[in-house]
């Protein structure tokens, strides 16, 4: 799922917010007597949007990490 597909509410969580909202997704699907079939698949969409968002954060944290390293290195190499 691309960025632009994630909804704007989820793209402002952090990913402390977005992991506590599946949590709440998942125990609401697994403790509902719920027969609604199109309101779980809205929640298990959610879910995934929500997953989505948690790994581009990631991504994006990881690239900041790596950068960081690098110049580190450039640095280190100059000195």
């Amino acid at each position: 799922m691309k960025s632009k597909n994630i909804p704007a509410d989820i793209k402002s969580k952090s990913i402390k917010e977005a992991q506590n909202e599946i949590k709440e997704i998942i125990n609401s699907l697994e403790n509902s007597d719920e027969t609604n079939l199109e309101a779980s698949k809205d929640k298990y969409t959610r879910m995934l949007e929500l997953n989505n968002h948690i790994q581009q954060e990631f991504k994006k944290e990881l690239k900041e990490i790596n950068s960081s390293l690098s110049n580190k290195r450039k640095k280190t190499n100059k000195n």
